[in-house]
């Protein structure tokens, strides 16, 4: 109640300095205090007469800010990493310590409660994090809003998408198994977005954490110029606190939950390997920001921690450094200081260039402009289908969106009229009337998909789309009782609408739907997900990968098609070569080199659809060909006879006859696969690799454990994981992903073309 009425007597400079003490220093139970809990205050008066404290202050949250204000304390950031770094734990220590909840629940809790962010019923079974979740909280007077983000290979389009519209990022590594498998693949989806970030080294109270060699890790491995900012105190089961290194003061973390922090002069037995570190940190920082750099030449006294700071802000959003930090979120440790640090280092929407294609400027690129009175640009990320409807995440990038208003839905041209509009906390809504330019909210009732772009219609902007990575695995599915069929349908519908690489299609030749997907993992969900949502038990097929086919040489053609049926009849005739492109995945290619005019510029439009069709169906085992160029130099017409129908079916003739001659060869999907076991079943592993054909790139042991990287073809990957964990005793694991297309071996290639010939004539006999 004093906070109050010393604002209200305008004692601004006063409480300027107890709410960033309080709120920015006790987080969770300073917050509850503020709302006048009469036992949260108490436990504040506590924690102030029993911890030493220092603490910037920052503008009180009741103080009337302008429009430039608002956004300059807001960040946008996701948290991202490898699978089981403590990702959605450390996202529940955040949300305690800020007060947005005021009871810490584990993933895969005991209680049976589970954490906060992991709202699904599936998730909370298996202790993964299957869809990205928000929410948002407020520390020292900013507003943060948090996406979580899974950290499975299968649900990669998770993070992509949160990453496509977030200004800032936290990167979780273990402090046991440091750069693993997705941890590259995320470094790379941060490095498309060009997405600031901080490196948060997690779990450092586990036996054999070694931060160093983590944090050597993402300089060699991820070739990131990263240096650490903390020092721990205490490694593993000692683990007590940390050293910030540029203030160089000690943070230890007391309390049942870590609420009440201790801070104090560097312990006498660390000082000299601080001062050694804080001087690696600067030479880092100083090779990129020149105003630290001048400094560091210059003078002979260590800069000042705010020089250091604001250098270190400088070149984390010039993307030429990574911070790291350090702590252990089960155990409380830190993550208050991780908060500081994302208010310090990472970006506020003012700070981040967004850019959109201007349908007025014939799609040129244009900067989006950061401010509420311009005219509305949001941008969809994310689909959820929720008990209300459509529940459709938006990114808004310039203007303001109002409840109730009419917007443009871009794509179809429609206006859309608002109804609700929502602030998301994992699966609870909090009602606004409005979101301005940096928000991150969701609306009810609005018909799209991932990736459209809603304005006011006053401007025709388009905001670029995201990457969306092909699928590598495919299943045949289909209802066990026909009478599902509506409800199988509307599962398969919603599931397509909200991730874009769960794909749906069906096979004209065994009458199956055939669902594609990134993995085991991620279809097996689905199938769970369709049965648990709809009430659908499905029959699953024998999966099929997704090989392709290519050619390895060059073959001429010269193909007549000629029918004559009484009347008009059929004539085509083209000539020219097939030949490989540069690799073996590039879409496939057309030219038309033909000097004159034998055939009609509307006959090689049919000539070209001819060939893209029958590319659909490859010469050996019909599936879809890459890496192949069509060339037509010449042809023939006949006035009469001719007809597109007859050039289409010309190119296809053209193709089959070629593609015989070009040395047609199957390519199948190679997965970099990441497999960590305790050291004593290493023999174990690399058999059951090399049982699977898989090639071992390099093995490596941590601290008892065993880590393999090989790559092995998606085919022989099917059941094993259950070989996997039942050969280790449940200890083994595996992650991952795809790399490339490579050819299949000689006797392969047979045994595929044989298979496909057997179903044929199979079916033909049916």
């Amino acid at each position: 109640n004093a906070l109050f009425v010393m604002a209200h007597k305008g004692s601004v400079c006063m409480i300027q300095r107890l709410n960033s003490a309080v709120l920015g220093v006790f987080g969770a139970s300073a917050t509850r205090a503020s709302h006048g809990g009469v036992g949260a205050g108490r436990c504040v008066r506590s924690q102030l007469n029993t911890a030493t404290f220092a603490v910037r202050g920052f503008s009180s949250t009741s103080v009337a800010r302008s429009q430039e204000d608002y956004l300059k304390t807001m960040r946008n950031i996701g948290i991202s990493a490898h699978i089981d770094s403590g990702k959605t734990t450390l996202t529940e220590r955040i949300l305690f310590y800020t007060g947005r909840i005021h009871e810490i629940h584990e993933v895969r809790g005991k209680d049976g409660v589970g954490a906060k962010m992991d709202s699904m019923e599936l998730e909370r079974e298996k202790g993964i994090t299957i869809q990205s979740a928000a929410t948002f909280c407020q520390w020292k007077g900013h507003q943060i809003n948090i996406i979580d983000t899974p950290g499975h290979v299968d649900f990669t389009i998770e993070v992509e998408r949160a990453l496509r519209v977030l200004d800032g990022a936290v990167l979780v590594l273990c402090a046991v198994g440091g750069v693993q498998s997705q941890t590259n693949t995320v470094d790379r989806q941060m490095k498309r977005y060009k997405v600031p970030r901080l490196a948060f080294i997690n779990k450092m109270d586990r036996m054999g954490s070694d931060p160093w060699r983590v944090v050597k890790q993402l300089q060699e491995k991820l070739f990131l110029n990263a240096a650490a900012i903390q020092v721990p105190i205490g490694l593993e089961d000692r683990l007590d606190g940390v050293v910030d290194l540029v203030e160089m003061k000690a943070y230890r973390f007391l309390g049942d939950k870590g609420e009440k922090i201790e801070i104090s002069d560097i312990p006498a037995d660390m000082l000299q390997e601080c001062t050694q570190k804080r001087q690696s940190l600067v030479e880092r920082v100083a090779e990129v920001d020149d105003e630290l750099a001048e400094h560091f030449l210059l003078s002979e006294e260590p800069p000042p921690g705010e020089l250091l700071r604001k250098a270190i802000r400088r070149a984390t959003l010039g993307l030429k450094f990574v911070p790291v930090l350090m702590g252990s979120a089960y155990k409380n440790k830190a993550v208050q200081i991780l908060l500081n640090a994302v208010l310090d280092y990472l970006p506020n929407p003012l700070e981040r260039q967004n850019f959109a294609l201007d349908a007025d400027q014939e799609e040129k690129e244009v900067q989006v402009q950061t401010k509420p009175d311009e005219p509305l640009v949001a941008y969809a990320f994310k689909l959820q289908e929720s008990q209300f409807g459509q529940l459709t995440y938006l990114r808004v990038y310039q203007g303001t969106l109002r409840k109730g208003e009419m917007v443009l839905h871009v794509s179809s041209g429609k206006k859309i009229k608002v109804p609700r509009l929502v602030r998301m906390h994992s699966d609870e809504m909090q009602d606004v009337d409005h979101a301005k330019a940096g928000d991150i909210v969701a609306l009810f009732g609005v018909e799209c998909a991932t990736g459209d772009t809603f304005t006011d219609g006053k401007t025709r902007l388009t905001m670029t789309s995201m990457h969306v990575p092909s699928p590598v695995m495919s299943l045949a599915l289909h209802p066990k009782k026909k009478d599902q069929l509506d409800k199988f349908s509307k599962a398969l519908n919603r599931f397509t609408r909200e991730d874009p690489t769960f794909r749906v299609g069906f096979d004209a030749e065994t009458k199956q739907t055939i669902v594609s997907g990134m993995g085991e993992l991620h279809l097996q969900i689905y199938v769970e997900r369709i049965r648990r949502e709809y009430g659908v038990e499905c029959e699953v097929g024998a999966p099929r990968v997704n090989f392709r086919e290519t050619v390895t040489r060059k073959a001429t053609f010269d193909y007549l098609h000629k029918k004559q049926s009484g009347g008009q009849g059929q004539f085509g005739r083209i000539m020219g070569y097939i030949e490989p492109t540069e690799t073996v995945m590039d879409p496939i290619q057309f030219e038309n080199l033909m000097i004159g005019n034998a055939i009609s510029p509307s006959w090689m439009a049919a000539v070209e659809k001819g060939f893209h069709e029958a590319c659909q169906e490859g010469p050996l085992i019909d599936h879809q060909v890459s890496g192949c160029r069509f060339v037509v130099n010449d042809g023939a017409s006949h006035a009469v006879d001719s007809s597109e129908l007859a050039f289409k079916l010309a190119a296809k003739g053209a193709f089959r006859q070629a593609a015989q001659a070009a040395g047609p060869v199957i390519l199948e999907p190679i997965m970099s696969v990441e497999v960590s076991a305790p050291e004593e079943f290493q023999g174990v592993c690399v058999s059951a690799i090399n049982k699977r054909k898989g090639v071992i790139e390099n093995s490596e042991v941590q601290h008892g454990t065993v880590i393999i990287n090989c790559g092995v073809p998606l085919a022989n990957m099917f059941g094993f994981s259950t070989e996997l964990r039942s050969s280790t005793q449940g200890k083994g694991e595996f992650t991952m992903e795809y790399r490339e297309h490579s050819p299949v071996m000689p006797n392969v290639q047979q045994e595929l073309m044989a298979a496909h010939a057997a179903a044929k004539a199979a079916k033909a006999k049916a």
